[in-house]
């Protein structure tokens, strides 16, 4: 006879009575008393164990996820059904992420008189009766659709989609009852859903209490067709910088004069904005001064009391930045291909790479950027490559002496110039990245950085260095035609920031013009004077009807023609005659102080609220300047004024995105998307705007912020 084993709950000992296999794996009924235990037979306790938690109680533990289940509780016995089902469906967390499979519950194997089947013994029945619960949810063909079409738009997909075999057996896996959709289904879908989105945005468009800046940018196809694409900027009630693409207009002739006119007439139209419109801004590169010229006229009939049309930005600060950055680097062209020559041997070629990397451990270079190949659509990466390639200078000179056969470096004074170009260069990239990294700028932080690059470039354009100022002056020429033509606009939009008013453009233009400065200034100031007059006068009351009777004349004279009250030294209550008619004084003697206290107040009483705030101290330049809040906070104290800095901060300065603010290529519609229906395009391309801002419309405030 064996020994029997320690009393533990996986190992005891049973009697040797026969008992069905149902038995051996449960207790046969809650009566069974525990000291009578049987051997454990049942393939959970391969993957659990028994635990003693208290007297007459037990519980069953994970050995995976350390879980632990009811087992025996007093007379109690909770079965292994739920613990099968721990294993077998996979409930087990630590046996579901094994692998990154599902480790399902294996049965362990059985004796060989099982009738044949000695791969073991398959879980209950009765628990794979059940159909899994996902299945069994019914089916919401409309909310697929839905879905679908949310897909297409926001991922760009052709419409064609849905009748790709691939694509249909796909859905058709995960749901076999789906019925799938057809193209011109899909189409329509699309337009209803854009029509919908359209809907809620004239909501919001219409409530908004200012005006709305315009956009325009164009887009080209293989056909030669344009696409004027019109997006709008505005402040909602609650201080909130929007920006939404509102139309898609397709011109048969985008060199057109009128071209833009048409499309710009069409958006006011289809947006009830005709008389709403602020400003316009539109690329230099696909406008002409007849272009410019008719938007200009457009805009004062549009709106006339906007210091008569004036507002219109004639080019896009990150278009701008961009053909200066391209220009000098074209400059040194041959220079330029052969470091990219020069990096590309290296990068392509995992011996070269490591012989590379060799050398500059040896030489201990520091530097602060990898070798990297350009991308010739995005000018920064060229920049970036140049700036590696001068910090690996000395890897380079070294590697080419290891390399005899072929000659990559350049000479010192080659060097130097590349980086000299760089230096140059870096004032475009800086400015770029402030526009690359801020989804909603205002229009406040351009000033200081245009005001800035046009200092630098007009001083380098004099350099008594001919490699510097032949760079340069060309640079110089074409960054002050924007500038003249956009400083009115950048200086208005300054003064709008309480840190800065017309202190930060004053002291930008003396540095700037020198003796000419107090000129530019006041220009300025006269034009935002001017401004504030257009929106100060809808809101003047009427002038009071003349009076007729002579009542208005006795409230200003003293009875017998004295006097008249607040109009001389003394107050009429002051003064009596004396019997030789003279003067007496009596009062307190302080009627002239009341006087000149009245005439101080109606002094300020009548000052502006533009004056009013210009005056005010400025605020500490904090990096974090909240700008839009600021104003959201003054606007009781300045009713009008805040107005005016709502459209005035809203002025888009760049047409184009944040990630396409270094793109050297301008922007095409692909084939396939030319050959859709103008609405179906339009759709499409408005819809994904509209969705993408819906599902980002919880992003914080925080990215309105300035940090001038």
């Amino acid at each position: 006879m064996d020994t029997p084993a320690p009393m533990d709950m996986e190992t005891a000992i049973v009697p040797a009575t026969p008992t069905s296999p149902i038995e051996s794996e449960d207790p046969a009924s809650p009566e069974s008393q525990p000291n009578k235990r049987r051997r454990k037979k049942s393939i959970v306790w391969e993957h659990f164990t028994v635990e003693v938690v208290g007297p007459g109680h037990t519980r069953a533990c994970c050995k995976q996820c350390k879980k632990s289940f009811a087992y025996i509780t007093g007379s109690k016995l909770a079965g292994t059904s739920h613990l099968k089902r721990h294993i077998a469906l996979g409930i087990c967390p630590m046996s579901r992420d094994k692998g990154g499979q599902l480790s399902p519950y294996t049965p362990a194997s059985k004796p060989s008189g099982d009738g044949g089947n000695s791969g073991g013994t398959d879980p209950p029945k009765r628990r794979y009766r059940t159909t899994p619960a996902f299945t069994a949810m019914p089916l919401d063909q409309e909310r697929c659709n839905h879905e679908v079409i949310k897909m297409i738009i926001l991922h760009e997909y052709p419409l064609h989609i849905v009748e790709h075999p691939g694509f249909i057996d796909f859905v058709r896996t995960l749901h076999p009852h789906y019925n799938m959709v057809s193209f011109n289904t899909v189409q329509g879908d699309c337009v209803d859903l854009y029509l919908k989105e359209k809907q809620k945005l004239l909501g919001v468009i219409s409530s908004i209490p200012g005006h709305v800046n315009l956009t325009i940018d164009l887009w080209t196809s293989n056909q030669t067709l344009g696409y004027v694409f019109l997006t709008g900027h505005f402040i909602d009630n609650d201080w909130n910088l929007h920006r939404r693409l509102l139309n898609v207009v397709m011109v048969p002739s985008p060199d057109s004069e009128h071209a833009f006119n048409q499309a710009v007439v069409a958006c006011l139209s289809d947006w009830s904005l005709d008389t709403r419109l602020f400003t316009l801004t539109l690329d230099q590169s696909v406008s002409s001064e007849n272009v410019l010229g008719n938007l200009r006229g457009l805009l004062s009939v549009k709106n006339p009391l906007v210091l008569n049309g004036q507002l219109v930005v004639g080019s896009c600060f990150a278009r701008v930045l961009s053909r200066l950055a391209q220009d000098a680097l074209g400059s040194m062209e041959g220079t330029v291909t052969r470091i990219r020559s020069s990096v590309k041997f290296v990068k392509t070629s995992e011996d070269h790479d490591e012989k590379f990397a060799e050398l500059k451990q040896h030489l201990l270079t520091q530097s602060t950027k990898e070798l990297s190949i350009d991308d010739q659509t995005k000018w920064n990466t060229t920049y970036n490559m140049l700036v590696a390639a001068c910090e690996h200078e000395e890897v380079f000179r070294y590697f080419d002496a290891a390399n005899p056969g072929v000659r990559l470096s350049l000479s010192e004074d080659e060097w130097k110039q590349v980086e000299t170009l760089c230096s140059y260069v870096k004032i475009f990239f800086d400015a770029a990245s402030l526009l690359a990294g801020r989804p909603y700028p205002t229009a406040n932080i351009f000033f200081h950085e245009v005001s800035k690059i046009q200092l630098e470039l007009t001083h380098a354009a004099s350099s008594p260095d001919p490699f510097v100022s032949n760079l340069v002056k060309p640079l110089q020429e074409k960054f002050d035609k924007y500038w003249k033509d956009s400083c009115l606009v950048l200086a208005i939009a300054v003064v709008m920031d309480p840190r800065f008013k017309m202190k930060l453009v004053e002291f930008s233009y003396s540095r700037i013009y020198g003796d000419d400065a107090e000129n530019w200034t006041r220009i300025v100031d006269d034009g935002i004077h001017e401004l504030y007059l257009d929106y100060l006068e809808p809101m003047l009351p009427l002038p009071a009807a003349p009076v007729e009777n002579g009542e208005e004349n006795l409230k200003t004279e003293a009875p017998g023609g004295g006097l008249p009250q607040g109009g001389g030294a003394t107050s009429q209550e002051d003064l009596q005659l004396h019997h030789d008619g003279t003067l007496i004084s009596f009062g307190d003697g302080l009627s002239d102080f009341d006087v000149y206290i009245s005439e101080i107040s109606s002094s300020q009483e009548t000052k502006s609220e533009l004056d009013q705030y210009l005056e005010e101290s400025l605020l500490p330049r904090v990096q974090e300047f909240d700008v839009l809040g600021w104003w959201k906070l003054n606007q009781m104290k300045y009713p009008v004024l805040s107005k005016m800095a709502a459209d005035v901060l809203s002025i888009p300065m760049c047409t184009v995105p944040p990630e396409s603010v270094f793109d050297t290529r301008s922007r095409k519609i692909d084939r396939y998307r030319s050959s859709l229906r103008p609405v179906t395009l339009e759709a499409l391309i408005c819809a994904k705007d509209w969705l993408q801002h819906e599902a980002f419309s919880d992003v914080p405030n925080a990215t309105l912020k300035s940090e001038v």
